[in-house]
């Protein structure tokens, strides 16, 4: 996945119906620039976000959105559980096996690193609250 290197058009992000541009660096799979807009679906403050990106600038293995919802619960104070989930939707019914293999392997460690980087911003006390 390439880097996001900002986002546009992002004024009222985080409220429900909210978009916003993103923007990533040239790599292997992408020239740079605009790449795909990101909404919020559905929001509960601190327990429930639904998101999906789309808009899609590059051909995506036949991906034409993915969707995501973030849940939290907190177990004890300052301790919270996050539950992502995420659906990728493809129109290209002769990929599915790939589509499938990149889900399981590719998709599924980058998540990973995407809730390990939140997990250290944190436990470093960064802010992370989008107005």
């Amino acid at each position: 996945m390439p880097k996001v290197t900002h986002c546009t058009e992002d004024k009222n992000w985080g409220k429900v119906g909210s978009s916003k541009k993103v923007y990533v660096a040239k790599s292997f799979t992408q020239k740079g620039g605009f790449a795909s807009v990101d909404k919020i679906i559905e929001r509960k403050e601190n327990s429930y976000w639904k998101f999906q990106v789309d808009n899609f600038q590059t051909w995506m293995l036949g991906f034409y959105k993915f969707t995501g919802e973030w849940k939290t619960t907190e177990i004890i104070p300052n301790k919270i559980l996050v539950d992502y989930t995420y659906i990728l939707y493809s129109d290209a019914t002769f990929l599915y096996p790939l589509n499938w293999l990149f889900a399981k392997t590719f998709w599924k460690t980058y998540m990973k690193r995407v809730l390990e980087n939140v997990r250290k911003m944190a436990c470093n006390n960064e802010p992370y609250k989008y107005d």
